[in-house]
């Protein structure tokens, strides 16, 4: 192993039940550098990072760390050695605050709290961040507690830090700052293994990039010789010229109207009218009360005032059952947290709201089930071994597919859509997309709340932007650009 290399993976093999995950990966990661791994969800990414920090063991080949192989290895062990993992599905302690969370079995059996709280708060000011090291974690948002576990990555001195799509729930500015972090770590030698399905970003922060298809390394190159085209290519196997599929989107009356909702420390006063058959897109910055919006249309959480028409007669919505009912669906924004049942099957995940479709005689049957699920992972193109696979062993992205065929299945009149795409690869947005337009055409009124403009731009019919709870404004056509989406979402932010 050559001295500038803190990580070398050699012939390394992993296989699951049905699924060849990696064949015979080569891999090199130097000190002090960002080593970007790009790939589509089920190339074997996930299983390459979890070899690396110990989660799992290599069928074949061998790691080397530092200049030595890697005999026992577990996550203990690794991270002995100086790995440290912040993965993009998260997993706070959410009634320990926010120090408690960074500082978690590094502390001995005796605690000293002023201590830990200092140390705590002199970590946050180093990295340029403003929290009060006291509050729990359930009080911040997504984005914040991905902020808490890259300090508790940065807290444990790491020689190598793994970062699984850090900055999908991260505003501009909050990637901003991240990528200052990333740069301070290369400067002390730190290496960081950096996955995303943001082409730009592995051009603004990315040193090397090594590209995985379905198990395979294909090549790994400097990312200064690379093209974003070449990526893709290399990352599906072929050319893709069209990164929005054709609109087939035909927006006919109105079949919801939101009208004066508010709860006010979320949202005010929304008067928002949705049409059959459009394409909906809600934009704003974190924190701008889009997805505390549509949660409580959804029946998730409550509101204060304001009342909702269903084609146009009053729709009362007091729980998630009452939404379901009238033919409103959500796929949430937290998959794992709200989306699935991570222990039980892709096909009990995808029937578990559809169960009555299958009663024979007041039991279900078995047949119409296996038959009404394989139609819906097939259309969407799910890669697991089988429907009785545990939806818990499939990529972010395949997951993801489970929820939205969760609700295919259920004929959704209107579905609500919160970031759809987020962390997934090319190929499978591109497929989301589709899906999307496919459901618009056949009449379904989709509401699309994205962080990301261009897929706004290119999926929807109307962009709805807010900012500070309230919509600023309500774009069409031409109107949709980059630069007026952000004037509006920043409209009335005090500075």
């Amino acid at each position: 192993m050559q001295e500038e290399n803190i990580l070398e993976l050699s012939h390394v093999s992993k296989a699951f039940p049905g699924v060849q995950a990696l064949s015979d990966v080569n891999l090199c990661v130097k000190k002090g550098t960002v080593h970007v791994l790009v790939g589509e969800n089920g190339a074997g990414k996930s299983t390459l990072i979890n070899i690396i920090n110990g989660l799992y063991t290599a069928d074949e080949g061998k790691v080397y760390f530092n200049g030595k192989e890697v005999v026992t290895h577990t996550p203990r062990n690794m991270l002995d050695f100086g790995v440290a993992t912040i993965h993009q599905e998260l997993s706070p302690i959410l009634d320990l605050s926010i120090a408690e969370n960074i500082y978690l079995g590094t502390e001995g059996r005796v605690i000293k709290w002023n201590e830990l709280y200092e140390k705590a708060n002199k970590l946050i000011a180093s990295l340029g961040f403003h929290y009060n090291s006291h509050a729990l974690m359930r009080t911040l948002s997504i984005s914040d507690m991905q902020i808490v576990e890259i300090m508790k990555a940065v807290s444990k001195n790491a020689k190598l830090i793994i970062m699984d799509e850090p900055t999908s729930s991260l505003s501009d500015s909050e990637v901003a700052v991240l990528f200052k972090q990333i740069r301070k770590l290369k400067m002390v030698g730190t290496a960081v293994i950096y996955i995303t399905h943001k082409l730009d970003e592995i051009f603004a922060i990315g040193d090397f990039a090594s590209i995985l298809r379905d198990g395979f390394l294909i090549s790994t190159n400097s990312v200064s010789s690379l093209t974003k085209e070449e990526i893709i290519k290399q990352m599906v196997g072929r050319e893709m010229k069209e990164i929005y599929p054709p609109h087939l989107s035909n927006p006919g009356d109105v079949i919801l109207r939101i009208k004066d909702f508010s709860n006010e420390k979320k949202f005010k006063d929304i008067n928002l009218e949705v049409r059959k058959g459009e394409i909906l897109g809600v934009s704003g910055l974190i924190g701008a009360g889009r997805t505390e919006l549509f949660r409580a249309v959804f029946g998730l959480d409550g509101h204060e005032k304001g009342t909702l028409e269903f084609k146009s007669r009053p729709l009362q919505i007091k729980c998630v059952s009452d939404a379901i009912n009238a033919g409103i669906m959500m796929v949430p924004e937290d998959r794992k947290g709200e989306g699935l049942v991570l222990c039980r099957s892709v096909m009990e995940n995808v029937s578990l709201p559809n169960l009555t479709k299958y009663l024979e005689h007041g039991l279900i049957s078995k047949k119409k089930e296996v038959d009404g699920v394989s139609k819906e992972i097939n259309q969407l193109k799910v890669k697991t071994p089988s429907i009785t696979t545990t939806v818990n062993t499939l990529s972010g992205g395949n997951q993801q597919k489970v929820v939205v065929c969760r609700w295919l299945l259920h004929d959704p009149q209107v579905l609500i859509m919160d970031e759809p795409t987020r962390g997934i690869d090319v190929m499978a947005k591109y497929e989301i997309y589709a899906i999307i337009q496919q459901l618009a055409h056949l009449g379904v009124a989709v509401i699309m709340i994205s962080s990301e403009m261009l897929e706004l731009i290119g999926v929807c019919d109307r962009i709805a932007v807010m900012a500070e709870g309230r919509i600023t404004g309500i774009l069409t056509g031409e109107e949709m650009t980059q630069e007026k989406i952000m004037t509006l979402s920043l409209k009335g932010i005090k500075k």
